[in-house]
């Protein structure tokens, strides 16, 4: 007698928030690794913008800007004594890389493509484009930041060497913490949700809440 043969049930597919997650975190590795060999360009505009914020906001020390591909130079008219030197005084120059608080772009991108792997969702060169763009001022603040900051260190964070208020050297400080700390990470993050509203609300939310209501609740003991 023979038994029949019983059919194996299909796998089950991932939940889109799972294909989300690891999308993305799949692309956040790959993308970074392009970043560091393409930020020189990418990052280029960041620089340009970050040249033009300093001349406009900080005239009183910034007596130059020089630009190259991964680099940018700025001579400020800020004295500082040289150690060791007798007391010979020398004018501070600044340097920075203008990639270096701009590793947003690949966080952003990586939540593009996790969109488009967890759903096909549409639009993505588009929406890669104008991120890009979004994401300059912040990226330029960051940068602005980080270099005033450089500047603040070198003058032992003296107001009358730096020639502004108290309150203004404060600023400074803060606008350092938040330009490196929380922007870089964060401004990213809030550009997809913007420009991919649709898609977090059509679908992660909504995935989000079927996997609550699908999972048992928890049973009570008797007391």
């Amino acid at each position: 007698m023979t038994k029949p043969v019983q059919s194996e049930a299909p796998a089950r597919r991932p939940s889109v928030l799972t294909r989300f997650v690891l999308y993305a975190f799949g692309a956040m590795i790959v993308l970074t690794l392009l970043w560091t060999k393409a930020s020189p360009w990418l990052s280029y505009p960041v620089a340009w913008l970050s040249h033009v914020a300093l001349e406009q906001a900080a005239p009183m020390w910034v007596r130059g800007v020089h630009q190259q591909l991964g680099r940018m130079e700025v001579d400020t008219a800020v004295e500082i004594a040289v150690p060791n030197s007798g007391g010979r005084r020398a004018e501070v120059t600044l340097e920075a890389d203008p990639g270096r608080y701009a590793y947003g772009l690949p966080i952003f991108a990586a939540l593009l493509v996790a969109a488009w792997g967890a759903a096909r969702a549409p639009g993505r060169a588009s929406r890669a484009a104008l991120g890009y763009v979004l994401l300059l001022p912040a990226q330029a603040f960051s940068l602005v930041m980080y270099l005033l900051m450089q500047l603040a260190g070198a003058a032992q964070f003296d107001v009358r060497v730096l020639r502004v208020d108290q309150w203004q050297l404060e600023a400074i400080v803060y606008g350092y913490q938040v330009g490196v700390l929380v922007l870089p990470t964060l401004v990213p993050v809030l550009v997809w949700l913007w420009l991919d509203r649709q898609f977090f609300t059509n679908v992660i939310v909504r995935g989000w809440k079927q996997s609550l209501a699908a999972s048992p609740a928890p049973q009570r003991s008797a007391g």
